[in-house]
């Protein structure tokens, strides 16, 4: 996952000097910066970012604390102490020796009484992206041998680098105008320094393999002169979890790529978003790796019980992510003072789980991930099906938050992608490939600028009920937002199925053939795939038979959960209208529900790639 922190003068800089440049350890005054890093056993930072080149710095050289402080500390060039003494040569005042150096506004600017009040804020000089893999790499990454480890922190630099390559192609923007609200892309790049920890920041030390990214706010306009200005970085924040989602993606492909290993998807929270973990690993190891988590989950519950009692209702999905944050700082321990190196940590961790679980489940955890993998590819066919890709995807985000944008659409398709590949490689392109199919075919705009909502008229063509089926799911609080979405997409799954073997068959649907009642018309119609569409969708191939069962459980409930709907609207029309209603002149016989549809609910990991 990816989590951010912003960096500002005062506190947020001395916190990256002291704490994220020397893995969060205690750094004494005075100690220079490579030797706090040999002393708590963390390589040196490195420069990353398209960006480098404009300031005479290449990808892969070290991160020294001159530059640091002058491009992430004062928004100047990395190399001001020799360009200001060049300007002082030439006879140039120390001012603007010194205003040669600055990249952009100087900091000052902020400060000074001439700026207006929309201004008169803390600027920002960088943002902090931690990239974190999930909870079984930690496991793997730590008790593994040598090549493991080797190749995990392989495939943690090649996602990392991806994702933010994905930043500078697709997300970052500069500010431009006089009041900044216009914005276009930056010219080169951005300029990254990424610290790699060990171990999380608890007292009693586990093993946390994250990489701090700092993102200098500073980048190039695309005018002819190249003139510095600011990121904008409600862009960046906006994007934060499509990008986690785009690094997920990637570390998953590139441990199946180089391991051999699957992924599978382990439910936390009953009723939250799962999360992807290697197949074959010891659950049991997981909690003996997240102390902080288990910290934070006994906290969790005192506070979601106030929220309760103050709103009268369960936290959404961003309320229930603010609470986690804030236990998580509630909780939050001192930095552990005894500095160990890489090789020492391993043992002790090896040791400290030996003694936990026994030799047999750390000796063979990387056989045991092997058979694991096998069985998983021997049953799940690694394909993905566009159509039932963007119907699950627009049902989850529509559900989750009703009103959503096209960076939302864009997370949960990668989700998507996660859970059906289980590590395998997608088609680059892929995702972007399911939004736009959902923006072009199932989603209408709303209000103005770039947000939209679901086109239940395209969902369901003609058909009223069915669209009610969605509505009341955005309503009910007495269910989790992501048990009611996934309900959602497993009713249009499901529909979108029938209509295929409708179409093979060279027949009509019938009422009542899918999870939920299709229709009160005597002749329903195909599934359309959307008013823009005009094409067939592709037969699905490859079945998940591992979820067949919960599959059914799901139909069960939301072909259930319509019933009642269905039946609730006939008796309030009844109460409307005395008037008993002429019976039809011939009733289509009932139909059972097809107990053979084997995908989770809303997801389908077979298609047509």
């Amino acid at each position: 996952m990816i989590s951010k922190a912003e960096v500002r003068p005062g506190n947020g800089w001395r916190y990256l000097f002291r704490g994220v440049m020397v893995g969060d350890g205690h750094r004494p005054a005075g100690t220079p910066l490579r030797a706090a890093q040999d002393e708590a056993g963390v390589p040196p930072g490195v420069w990353r970012g398209r960006g480098l080149a404009a300031v005479g710095l290449r990808a892969g050289d070290v991160v020294t604390e001159r530059q640091a402080e002058l491009l992430l500390g004062e928004g100047r060039h990395p190399d001001a102490d020799r360009i200001e003494r060049e300007r002082l040569a030439e006879g140039k005042s120390p001012a603007k020796a010194r205003r040669a150096t600055v990249l952009g506004r100087p900091i000052e600017h902020n400060r000074s009484p001439k700026t207006d009040k929309a201004k008169e804020r803390t600027p920002w000089l960088a943002m902090d992206l931690v990239f974190r893999p999930p909870s079984t790499a930690h496991i793997a990454w730590a008790l593994g041998d040598d090549e493991t480890r080797v190749v995990l922190e392989l495939c943690q630099d090649i996602a990392r680098d991806k994702t933010l390559a994905w930043f500078e192609d697709a997300v970052a923007e500069i500010r431009w105008g006089s009041d900044g609200k216009i914005r276009k892309p930056i010219r080169d790049g951005l300029i990254v320094a990424v610290f790699r920890h060990y171990e999380s920041r608890a007292a009693e030390s586990k093993p946390l393999l994250h990489d701090h990214a700092v993102v200098s706010i500073r980048a190039r306009r695309p005018d002819d002169k190249g003139t510095w200005g600011n990121l904008s970085a409600d862009s960046m924040l906006a994007h934060i979890v499509a990008a986690d989602t785009l690094y997920t993606l990637y570390f998953v492909e590139e441990v199946s790529a180089r391991l051999g290993w699957a992924w599978v998807p382990r439910e936390v929270t009953p009723g939250r978003r799962p999360v992807m973990e290697i197949a074959g690993i010891d659950q049991r190891l997981i909690g003996w790796q997240s102390t902080r988590r288990q910290q934070i989950e006994d906290a969790l519950p005192v506070l979601t019980a106030d929220y309760e009692e103050k709103h009268g209702h369960p936290p959404g999905e961003q309320a229930a992510y603010a609470l986690a944050c804030q236990a998580a700082d509630q909780t939050r321990p001192p930095k552990r003072t005894e500095l160990l190196s890489l090789t020492e940590l391993r043992k002790r961790w090896r040791d400290s789980a030996i003694r936990a679980y026994g030799a047999d489940v750390i000796d063979r955890l990387a056989e045991r991930a092997r058979a694991a993998a096998a069985a998983v590819w021997a049953r799940v066919r690694p394909v993905v099906d566009v159509a039932l890709a963007a119907v699950d995807t627009v049902a989850v985000v529509y559900v989750m938050r009703g009103v959503f944008k096209r960076h939302h659409l864009l997370a949960e398709a990668r989700r998507h992608l996660a859970y059906a590949l289980r590590g395998r490689p997608h088609q680059p392109g892929l995702d972007e490939q399911i939004v736009q199919t959902v923006v072009d075919d199932y989603t209408r705009p709303v209000g103005r600028g770039l947000k939209m909502t679901a086109d239940l008229r395209a969902l369901y063509p003609h058909d009223t009920e069915d669209q009610a089926v969605l509505r009341p799911l955005t309503r009910n609080r007495t269910a989790p937002p992501y048990e009611r979405a996934r309900l959602a997409a497993g009713a249009l799954a499901a529909r979108v199925n029938a209509a295929r073997r409708a179409e093979r068959l060279n027949s009509r649907t019938r009422p009542r053939t899918v999870a939920v009642p299709a229709a009160s018309r005597s002749h329903s119609r195909p599934f359309h795939t959307g008013p823009k569409a005009g094409r067939l969708l592709e037969p699905e191939i490859g079945v998940d038979v591992d979820t067949a069962e919960q599959t059914r459980r799901t139909f069960e409930a939301a072909a259930r959960l319509a019933t009642k709907l269905h039946d609730g609207a006939r008796e309030r029309a009844a109460a409307r209208s005395p008037q008993p209603q002429p019976a039809p002149a011939t009733t289509p016989p009932p139909h059972a529900q097809q107990p053979d549809i084997q995908h989770t609910p809303g997801r389908s990991p077979g298609g047509v790639a």
